[in-house]
């Protein structure tokens, strides 16, 4: 069959986005599919897939299903929950002057759509914090914590990220026996003043560094809050080239009203034989 897409990039973090509002494309969208269509050498190239379906009546309007490139399903993703937005706002003729809810397997998430273009999604409240999950571990060279932002990061803090071979310190710590069974997304940061920090991200499911995660960078601000007792907003530097800005409530090391503001861009449509 052909399938009509739609090319989206949330900070570098890009995503083939399709509308299954009817369903009719659940029977095709298998793991090895997805995998294929998010091949950057033979199918349209992705960090990973989403899919607008209908509601399932849990408080959204829509929902949203997010698959990762290696054709797995994840609970969330931050910068494709902004895509996401725009484009459930552009498919439903819905007004951006209101805010638009729609579900997750991590619970629903709102868009807001700013005046400068950019969107904002509060996300799930994170949960699950560990401070010095590795004490001064010798392969990354530095402390290493964990936060559950919808899905798990481990979280390190470094003088420097020029040069790092995050590939491989990535996949250390995605696989270590620290974060089994499941694994984590691995992020290394770096403080540049209070409230401004730059990361790079080695992703989960996409088994590699990606340009931005939504995720990341939020779990990166909220412990750097922690930490260095940094206040709300946290402009947060991606290796995609942009500076996002994570907003919270914080209590001790209890967060709410979490949000991610940053671009959501329509790069491309097309079709495509599956």
């Amino acid at each position: 069959m052909l399938l009509h897409f739609y090319k989206m990039t949330g900070a570098g973090n890009d995503f083939v986005m399709v509308d299954n509002r009817d369903l009719s494309l659940s029977s095709v969208l298998d793991r090895e599919t997805i995998e294929a269509l998010c091949d950057r050498r033979f199918g349209i190239g992705a960090d990973g897939l989403i899919a607008v379906e209908p509601s399932q009546g849990k408080g959204g309007i829509v929902r949203m299903r997010y698959y990762n490139a290696d054709g797995g399903e994840a609970e969330m993703c931050g910068n494709g929950a902004r895509c996401f937005g725009n484009f459930a706002a552009a498919l439903l003729h819905h007004d951006k002057t209101a805010p638009l809810p729609f579900e997750t397997m991590a619970g629903v998430v709102t868009a807001t759509f700013e005046k400068d273009g950019n969107v904002t999604v509060n996300l799930t409240n994170p949960h699950s914090m560990q401070l010095f999950v590795l004490n001064a571990d010798p392969t990354v060279g530095a402390d290493v914590h964990f936060l559950n932002t919808g899905v798990p990061h481990a979280v390190a803090f470094l003088d420097k990220l020029e040069g790092l071979d995050i590939s491989r310190l990535g996949a250390y710590l995605r696989y270590h026996e620290a974060f089994s069974p499941k694994g984590t997304n691995a992020n290394f940061a770096r403080i540049l003043s209070p409230g401004h920090i730059a990361i790079r991200t080695y992703e989960r499911g996409v088994e590699d560094e990606t340009l931005a995660c939504g995720t990341g960078m939020t779990a990166c601000a909220l412990l750097h809050a922690v930490l260095a007792d940094a206040p709300s907003p946290i402009q947060v530097d991606v290796a995609g080239g942009d500076t996002l800005k994570v907003g919270f409530q914080r209590t001790g090391n209890r967060f709410t009203d979490v949000t991610l503001t940053g671009p959501a861009d329509l790069v491309f449509t097309g079709d495509i034989q599956i």
